[in-house]
């Protein structure tokens, strides 16, 4: 590969008197504002001499062709797989996170991909899609737009997983340049979101009312922690503003927690898992699913009207596809997804 190139942040804009040289960053909702020299909260970008530049265009730390259900993504494109990068850093303070290896370090080496490097290996791989993922894809905005243009042309999907924390203008530059699907991570209720990420959840719900307006293929992870957010009414609470929100086709992937990074509460009960899907359906949801438990029932995909299993799983894995174009087998009901 070749060496990295200097790129300027793609979403920026001087503040005050343009001697002193200050910036704002408007790639996310934190949007800090930086002197020369400085770097934002997420650490991968940086004010050079008065000019934000991006410290990850093209930084690969983690590369991996996985299956879509591993997103997890249940309705768009079942079994289909999507060549998946990850980066560094993060803008969010979770200190449970999965992927702290890579989401709590700055920039620190990796491999150098262009655009048209990394899209001709998901051709390579035979990918069906790409996804950026494992840390905030929104940090690698600039670079993410040129592989969503060259992956469309090619005939390649485009896939996010998120917190949901960008701006709207990143928001917007990503559907226009191809994002076809996203998984949104919705933490919890603003209290926990705000004491534990350090972030403010409207801005989440936000932006996954906008991806709908937009036209991308939303669904919504919520990682299920003891003492977090498995109140009982606190997952009511997300059930009912999904439900309303964004309308009960909207999947919803309740995933087990193990400890990890600077966490140690114990493993989530699978019974507390169990409540919150069926007071999901409660709410009127139609696709509830339970993942991180191999082999749970839930993980599969029932019709809504009949019950019928129309795709059934194991683990990250369609085992099978009864759906009859988009409808199921036995009585003919649509199930809404990206077929």
């Amino acid at each position: 590969m070749s060496a990295q190139p200097v790129r300027p942040a793609l979403l920026q804009e001087p503040v005050g008197d343009p001697s002193a040289g200050r910036v704002r960053c408007r790639t996310c909702e934190r949007r800090c504002v930086l002197r020369p020299g400085e770097t934002g909260w997420c650490g991968t970008r940086r004010n050079q001499d008065g000019i934000l530049v991006t410290l990850i265009y093209g930084i690969v730390s983690s590369l991996s062709a996985n299956p879509i259900e591993k997103k997890p993504l249940y309705h768009f494109y079942p079994g289909t797989v999507a060549l998946t990068s990850g980066s560094w850093s993060c803008n969010f303070a979770c200190p449970w996170c999965q992927n702290w290896e890579i989401s709590k370090r700055l920039p620190n080496g990796g491999q150098f991909y262009s655009p048209e490097a990394f899209v001709a290996e998901a051709i390579r791989y035979g990918c069906q899609g790409t996804s950026i993922s494992f840390n905030e894809p929104t940090l690698s905005l600039e670079w993410a737009l040129d592989v969503f243009r060259l992956a469309r042309q090619a005939g390649l999907y485009n896939t996010f997983v998120t917190n949901g924390y960008m701006t709207d203008e990143a928001l917007e530059l990503l559907v226009e340049a191809g994002l076809d699907g996203m998984n949104v991570d919705v933490k919890g209720d603003a209290d926990a979101v705000r004491k534990y990420c350090r972030a403010d959840v409207e801005v989440v719900w936000g932006n996954l009312r906008r991806a709908r307006e937009l036209g991308v293929w939303v669904e919504i992870t919520t990682l299920v922690i003891p003492g977090v957010n498995d109140e009982r009414g606190g997952l009511a609470g997300i059930a009912a503003r999904i439900a309303g929100e964004l309308g009960p086709d909207t999947p919803w992937h309740l995933t087990r927690y193990y400890p990890a990074y600077r966490f140690a509460a114990p493993p989530t009960p699978v019974e507390t898992l169990e409540r919150a899907h069926q007071e999901a359906l409660n709410a009127g949801l139609r696709y509830v699913y339970i993942g991180n438990v191999p082999g749970h029932p839930a993980e599969s995909t029932y019709c809504p009207s009949c019950g019928e299993t129309v795709i059934r799983r194991w683990g990250l894995w369609r085992v099978q596809n009864a759906l009859r174009e988009g409808c199921c087998p036995a009585c003919g009901t649509p199930i809404v997804g990206r077929w």
